[in-house]
């Protein structure tokens, strides 16, 4: 008998700050932290203790002039944190002061962004199908590529030597890096491909469809190995925890699956109320962060996101 990590005795907890709904959450790369970003135009940190119970304080970073729709941290810095925003902007900033330190006018509305892991360049994606890499450094972009497909999620391999466009074809174009000459086209899905997550052990890539399957492939042979078929509409967000043994997924399905990565079986269903958009585990614990469409009795937005994996509520 194979020992499963007892995920059905954990529990979540709620946080709430936003005053509309949270599009993105991100952990630091320590797990000490995470990020939400709102369709409220902030963004906001939260001290995350593993085992602690004490009130949390979050810090806001306020400055964006339209939705907070995805956010990443500096993979080398714990408190180093890049929002891209619906305003055309994407900005950096320090998580201790809650200061904007670096902005970048872009041409578009910002949904997608990135970091690459050695915290050098960031990737941003549009709503127009273009792609900026910016210099971290000078905080100034060194590629503009438009492309003629719908680009959805985009991600780095651990080397930083390829590139992932997830696109609205169903496919996954894998380019090299810098030069972003392409290296493979995939036929991943029978749908558009919209989310795409990296295998932190690095052996594999998973992808989230509108046709609600999600596939795992083998980053050096480019073949996908499997399948998740436990969800029954378009996958919006996927993400493996921080060992690569587990696969997180949601769609409009009222539950988030978690699938060991080897045996494609499901261990665990973490019930919600509403359609998500964003799970992103801790990368130190067992730890999922997950944010949604949540209304309130009145059908407002609730403006909050749980983490799933305490062991008391």
């Amino acid at each position: 008998m194979e020992e499963q990590i007892p995920f059905k005795n954990l529990h979540s907890r709620e946080y709430s700050g936003h005053k509309k709904k949270v599009h993105s959450v991100a952990w630091n790369c320590i797990g000490t932290k995470l990020a939400s970003g709102s369709v409220d135009q902030t963004a906001r940190i939260w001290h995350i203790e593993p085992h602690g119970h004490g009130k949390v304080k979050d810090i806001e970073l306020k400055g964006h002039t339209d939705s907070v729709d995805q956010l990443c941290w500096d993979p080398k810095h714990a408190d180093l944190i890049a929002t891209a925003s619906g305003d055309k902007t994407v900005r950096l900033w320090d998580a201790r002061s809650g200061k904007c330190s670096q902005q970048a006018e872009l041409s578009g509305e910002n949904i997608n962004i990135t970091y690459k892991p050695d915290g050098t360049h960031v990737a941003v994606g549009n709503r127009d199908d273009e792609l900026t890499i910016l210099d971290v450094r000078k905080f100034k972009p060194i590629h503009r590529r438009k492309f003629n497909y719908e680009v959805n999620e985009i991600a780095w391999n651990m080397t930083g030597e390829m590139f992932f466009l997830t696109t609205g074809n169903g496919t996954v174009e894998v380019l090299s890096y810098p030069s972003l000459r392409p290296l493979d086209t995939l036929m991943a899905h029978t749908a558009g491909c919209y989310c795409i997550a990296i295998d932190p052990i690095g052996r594999y890539f998973a992808v989230g469809s509108a046709d609600s399957l999600v596939s795992l492939w083998d980053i050096s042979e480019m073949l996908c190995v499997r399948t998740f078929t436990k969800l029954e509409w378009p996958v919006r967000t996927i993400g493996f925890n921080y060992t690569g043994d587990f696969i997180a997924s949601a769609s409009e399905d009222l539950f988030i699956d978690i699938s060991n990565v080897q045996t494609g079986r499901t261990v665990h269903q973490i019930p919600c109320r509403a359609a998500m958009n964003s799970v992103e585990w801790n990368p130190k614990y067992n730890l999922l962060a997950y944010a949604g469409d949540d209304k309130n009795k009145y059908q407002a937005d609730e403006g909050v996101f749980r983490i799933f994996g305490f062991e008391n509520a």
